[in-house]
């Protein structure tokens, strides 16, 4: 990412107290970690939000996206048991779900009628290799696997209402992720965190073997080997460290360093749930969480950052301020499934506050605008039989056509 002169400036004026850091800032390239981490710790957060800010406005401009989704909430039973999920259910649990690829398909075409593009596939992990009502439910439908049916799943969706697939089923692996890439536009799957220390006894990931790092970032990895844009993302607040924080997010920019295959990354702030291990845990703090945020976009650069406006109801303008470019899927007809405690804002609601603070929201695909328009990125990340669903809904840009919104704003 080449700095303009104005942007140099800026950094080179900043209070570094001693921690010299200005040329891998300028240059994107963390060579000194520790001195890195130290400055993004200790400099005053007024000027670190200043510089994130900065840095997003010369590379994104006054556009702020949003992806028009609808959530397909496909199995929510789950093989892990993280300590602050209510997503999860057990097979008799009221609220336990294994869809029809008929009802799917009805709420994609739902989806169609309101304007949507994307259609998020979201699954629990593996449910079918822990529970028998899983893989009966699965079998039954003709599938020997999850990935089979959500791979018909998402043809029958392309194909019945040209809504384009995006599916996060956790940790999937290199054979897996291939079967998805001819009709799903892009995969998602959050790291949350990089430190091997949260599988520890007592720790947030302890009873939740897919959320292993090394297996998190094989199948990052492994995306990336097949040239499918993925977005990932860190979860802020489930006993991390500022240091492991600062970690993930310098891994995650090598990786994308590497493959060019990280469109978006997610920084989410945990909300503590009723009926979870961690009911009584707390929040990360405003000020701990714009740090991370700002410094998301000092470390990432052009990646694409999105904060989910839904779990921050009465603050997210602020994140305007720190550097997002981007507010993820936001559905007019279904809830989400993950946080149904927090209703998305409507997107006439997120355009409003969005113009009062300086800016302009548009709709994008669930394949950012840089993989439809750069010819080279096209050619290498967009799978053939993809392209004609995408090329007319976008404009110029690689945005969604003025038309296809429905008077929201």
């Amino acid at each position: 990412m080449a700095m303009p002169d104005d942007l140099e400036n800026q950094i080179l004026d900043l209070p570094f107290k001693g921690v010299n850091v200005r040329q891998d800032i300028i240059s994107g390239q963390f060579v000194n970690k520790d001195k890195l981490k130290e400055f993004l710790r200790t400099v005053q957060l007024c000027d670190l939000v200043k510089l994130s800010k900065s840095i997003r406005d010369q590379i994104y401009g006054n556009h702020i996206t949003y992806s028009r989704k609808v959530f397909i909430n496909l199995v929510n039973l789950c093989k892990d048991s993280c300590s602050y999920c209510t997503y999860k259910k057990e097979p008799n649990e009221f609220g336990a779900v294994m869809l029809r690829p008929s009802q799917a398909i009805a709420i994609a075409e739902a989806g169609k009628r309101a304007g949507c593009t994307e259609a998020l596939i979201v699954t629990g992990e593996r449910p079918e290799t822990k529970y028998i009502e899983a893989k009966k439910w699965m079998n039954d439908l003709g599938f020997a696997s999850l990935t089979e049916l959500i791979s018909d799943l998402s043809e029958k969706i392309l194909v019945k209402t040209g809504l384009l697939p995006h599916t996060n089923a956790g940790s999937l692996v290199k054979k897996e992720m291939s079967m998805l890439k001819s009709t799903n536009v892009s995969l998602g799957m959050m790291l949350e965190n990089a430190s091997e220390r949260l599988l520890e006894r007592g720790q947030v990931h302890a009873n939740a073997s897919s959320k292993i790092p090394k297996v998190r970032l094989k199948s990052i990895i492994s995306a990336g080997e097949l040239k499918i844009p993925i977005t990932t993302g860190l979860l802020i607040g489930i006993g991390e460290t500022f240091e492991e924080v600062i970690d993930s997010l310098i891994l995650i920019k090598d990786l994308n360093t590497k493959y060019g295959h990280i469109q978006e990354v997610i920084i989410q702030n945990f909300l503590p749930k009723m009926g979870t291990q961690m009911e009584y845990s707390r929040s990360p703090s405003f000020s701990y969480f714009l740090r991370c945020l700002s410094s998301a976009r000092i470390i990432l650069g052009d990646i694409s950052i999105q904060v989910p406006p839904n779990l921050s109801p009465r603050i997210y303008s602020k994140y305007l301020h720190a550097g997002i470019n981007d507010w993820g899927g936001i559905s007019p007809i279904t809830p989400d499934f993950v946080n149904p405690e927090c209703p998305w804002p409507t997107i006439t609601e997120i355009a409003n506050t969005t113009y009062k603070n300086g800016h302009i929201l548009r709709a994008r695909l669930p394949i950012y605008p840089k993989y439809i328009i750069d010819q080279n990125l096209n050619r290498n990340f967009v799978h053939p039989d993809l392209k004609g669903y995408i090329e007319h809904l976008v404009d110029n840009y690689g945005l969604v056509k003025e038309e296809h919104i429905k008077h929201e704003y």
